[in-house]
């Protein structure tokens, strides 16, 4: 069995890099997990009345509500079987950044061959994630429908009260490290957050996520 991504992108896969390959082979048949260590150059927001809206996120590690350059981070990707059986890979990062280091929790399993990023300790955010390879071998994921799940109620996310984020990864030859870049608008009011670094990773053996990674409950609406 391939990786979610890998099938997820299908055939443009092999377009990838081979190191953004091996980063995005992470899974149970791989049986290993990435740690990426690195700097992030810039944590951003947008105007001083998006803080409230970063704050509200913040209290389920969805959103970062700090800004900073500079700011040491990790982000760590492991593969587990969820109580529903399906393969799920944790992108778990953490930044160093105020008194208390800020975290944001994503999970992502695959669903009628698209992924769907689950966002927070709860799940609470179902996202739908659009994969494309640019012409370097980079990879791009735009996030499009958001769904709220919480106990009986769920309902689709109004996009006039979140963002749409779009995330750039690629390889850097030369400096021998992968590269990201975030942003994420909302569509009436414009930059929300955003964010760019690059980081060194190492592969380590695995067939689960540590329970520090797993999300305090697994939803299993998409």
């Amino acid at each position: 069995m391939t990786s979610i991504f890998e099938q997820a992108l299908g055939d443009d896969f092999a377009r990838l890099h081979p190191m953004l390959q091996r980063r995005f082979g992470v899974g149970l048949d791989a049986g290993e997990a990435c740690i990426g260590r690195g700097v992030m150059t810039s944590i951003r927001r947008g105007p001083w009345w998006t803080v409230p809206f970063l704050q509200i996120g913040r209290l389920r590690n969805i959103l970062v509500p700090v800004v900073g350059e500079d700011v040491p981070f990790t982000i760590e990707c492991y593969p587990y079987r969820d109580p529903f059986g399906r393969e799920t890979v944790t992108f778990v990062r953490e930044y160093a950044v105020g008194r208390t280091p800020s975290r944001f929790d994503a999970t992502m399993v695959l669903d009628a061959g698209r992924i769907v990023d689950y966002l927070g300790t709860h799940q609470h955010l179902a996202v739908d994630l659009d994969l494309r390879v640019d012409d370097e071998g980079g990879l791009e994921l735009r996030s499009h429908a958001q769904r709220f799940h919480e106990g009986p109620v769920s309902f689709a996310f109004p996009m006039v009260a979140s963002g749409r984020a779009l995330l750039r990864e690629r390889w850097d030859a030369e400096a021998e490290r992968f590269e990201i870049d975030l942003e994420v608008r909302n569509d009436r009011f414009g930059f929300l957050f955003g964010y760019r670094g690059s980081f060194t990773c190492e592969w380590v053996p695995a067939s689960d996520a540590p329970a520090r990674l797993k999300p305090a409950r697994h939803e299993v609406r998409t």
